[in-house]
């Protein structure tokens, strides 16, 4: 009698292989949080040096300054560290994605996966420091007044390097305008605000891929969370 069990597929390996429509869109959704995290951890930021301009030169000022920001800094930390973390997520699904409808051996989505881990490093490293510092600053007799300066600038610049995330739009342009691997539109948001992020990321003002990649990023995520049909 012929065994049934070799001809065909047993219910338990047919939904394995089976995607609920949900699941399938969910690494699209983490990026839309990880482009709205990003773009909080950059304000924070900016926030946290909003008196730059009177504090400048003088490590003991920039200490006091910090030391009255707790809850913006943990704020910062809160959503940098979050965001990177989500960010490899997204760069997992993204990298699926593209693999699915790019040529057989691109190295497009290889690159755009690889650019997003680049830009999560850059916010690990970004908050690496707030341990060390974030409670530290309250009480500016517990450490060295130029550590806690230098920390000031660290958390201005690190988390601000996504120029990762600008090569990745630019490998997402070119892998959807060159081989149909993402919507058109899509395409030309990478190229378009990913080369802006990439461009300034090897100037020497590459903190300024801070302003651009996070809005790529929400809004390449949104696209393919809403209006990918593949």
């Amino acid at each position: 009698m012929e065994n049934s069990s070799l001809t065909a597929p047993s219910p338990v390996a047919s939904s394995r292989r089976g995607t609920r429509p949900g699941a399938a869109r969910a690494w699209a959704w983490t990026g839309v949080a990880a482009g709205v995290l990003g773009i909080t951890s950059i304000q924070a930021s900016m926030a946290l040096g909003s008196n730059w301009a009177e504090v400048a030169g003088d490590a003991d000022a920039m200490v006091a300054d910090l030391g009255t920001r707790t809850g913006t800094l943990l704020l910062f930390h809160t959503t940098t560290i979050v965001c990177a973390l989500l960010v490899l997520v997204f760069a997992a699904g993204l990298k699926r994605r593209l693999d699915g409808q790019a040529p057989a051996g691109s190295l497009l989505p290889t690159v755009a996966g690889w650019g997003l881990v680049l830009t999560s490093v850059a916010g690990l490293l970004g908050s690496g420091l707030d341990t060390q510092f974030m409670f530290a600053v309250q009480d500016p007799s517990m450490m060295v007044a130029e550590s806690g300066a230098f920390y000031g600038d660290w958390v201005a610049t690190i988390p601000w390097l996504w120029v990762g995330a600008g090569l990745a739009g630019v490998s997402v342009g070119l892998a959807a305008l060159r081989h149909g691997a993402a919507p058109r539109w899509i395409g030309v948001v990478g190229l378009a605000l990913g080369g802006i992020a990439l461009l300034a990321g090897v100037s020497p003002f590459q903190y300024l891929a801070g302003f651009v990649a996070p809005v790529w990023l929400l809004v390449t995520a949104l696209g393919f969370a809403l209006g990918d049909r593949r």
